[in-house]
């Protein structure tokens, strides 16, 4: 029976990944409709070294590529554990029981994790910063990547053939399609994959990765190899600089709309916002209805844009509850340097817009522009003037920051 192959990355480096299609939701809470690939990676030298395992369920995708470069008689020497994160992680177990000689490299905090999700306390090795292991002819080195997003993060670094195994920094959603490499893929679809994997996973530890990055810059890696998504060998800087830019909350030119609506109330005061947002002359204006649409596309549009409108209906004398979940994951990614203009309705008692308004003051570095519009059951004539004055208003103060 056929089995999967490893792909060769250089001369004696290979990915021995898998791509995963079944799972419906990352984490248990974002959507993959394209899935998503687990990178693993053999370097094979006098010594095996096997960097990161595979979630669990993907095993034998896993072992099959490994076994099919593995040369006869050898068993694997090293597994250096970059990241801890079960996607990652969850066949450590079942590879100790395959190579039970193999040592197990890792950081402190990598180390105490292993004990903690496998109970595996032996044949341990325990690396810091700048500590070197010999392979033979492949010399790599570690760095510590804290908070980029677990705080035991690591990246390896093989120094000879400069490769960077850069674990959950610089990887995205979505399955390879077939490639591998950024020069293979639709870069176009993955470039939005690894953003909406950026803003949901690792947006909120910013200034962290700005401390990874400023390591990566100083090892001039000539090919990338994250734990997500494609292997970035033509132009490796182009992904770290895209990644200095969102992590310093850096911005393009648009406006998103996001509107909770149950009777179409809401969205009539959001359309008519977002039309005038066009014609003050924003050409990228994307709508979403907070009801509908997936929380990571939403989160991953906010983070790209300058603007942001939320329009919000009162439910039960509150926000509308998906707006309100979306207003706590905007909190919690503590995003900077943000427009924001809001407005609400309600029909016997008032609560969304003073929601919006609280959102405003306590989550982050958002600058509120004026008007702020509430409407009493369906808006009038009047209202829509508003609102089309907030949309001019919001448009008019991205533009201004673009100038």
């Amino acid at each position: 029976m056929a089995m999967q192959k490893a792909i060769k990355i250089t001369k004696n480096i290979y990915w021995i990944g898998g791509n995963d299609r079944e799972t419906d939701l990352f984490e248990g809470l974002w959507t993959l409709p394209k899935g998503v690939s687990y990178n693993a990676y053999l370097i094979n030298d006098d010594k095996i070294a096997i960097i990161d395992t595979i979630k669990s369920g993907n095993l034998s995708d896993y072992i099959e590529r490994l076994t099919s470069v593995l040369p006869a008689g050898r068993t694997i020497d090293y597994l250096i554990v970059n990241h801890m994160e079960p996607d990652h992680s969850g066949s450590i177990r079942m590879l100790r029981h395959l190579y039970p000689e193999m040592k197990i490299i890792g950081n402190k905090k990598t180390v105490e994790m292993i004990e903690a999700f496998y109970n595996i306390t032996e044949n341990i090795i325990e690396v810091k910063e700048g500590d070197v292991l010999d392979l033979g002819h492949h010399k790599v080195t570690f760095a510590m990547i804290p908070m980029v997003h677990w705080p035991e993060s690591m990246v390896t670094y093989d120094t000879t053939e400069k490769v960077l195994f850069s674990t959950d920094a610089f990887g995205g959603f979505s399955a390879l399609e077939g490639g591998i490499f950024d020069d293979e893929l639709d870069m176009i679809h993955y470039e939005y994959e690894i953003l909406r994997y950026f803003a949901n996973i690792v947006g909120r530890y910013a200034s962290p990765t700005q401390k990874a990055i400023a390591k990566v810059r100083t090892l001039d890696p000539r090919i990338i190899c994250p734990a997500h998504g494609p292997i970035h060998r033509t132009n490796p800087k182009h992904i770290v600089d895209l990644y200095d830019k969102w992590s310093r909350h850096d911005t393009d030119e648009g406006v998103v709309v996001v509107y909770g609506s149950m009777y179409g109330n809401t969205k009539f005061m959001t359309d008519a916002i977002a039309r005038s947002i066009s014609e003050a002359g924003i050409k990228d204006v994307f709508v979403h209805d907070v009801s509908r649409d997936n929380l990571s596309f939403m989160v991953a549009d906010i983070w790209r844009y300058k603007g942001l409108v939320l329009g919000s209906c009162t439910y039960n004398t509150e926000l509308y509850p998906p707006m309100a979940a979306l207003c706590r994951s905007l909190s919690n990614k503590m995003m900077k340097n943000r427009i924001l203009g809001i407005c609400g309705s309600y029909s016997w008692s008032k609560g969304a817009l003073a929601e919006l308004q609280l959102f405003a003051e306590q989550s982050g570095d958002w600058t509120l522009i004026q008007p702020s519009v509430e409407v009493k059951s369906c808006p009038t004539e009047e209202d829509l003037d508003q609102c089309r004055l907030l949309g001019k208003n919001v448009a008019e103060a991205v533009k201004k920051h673009f100038k």
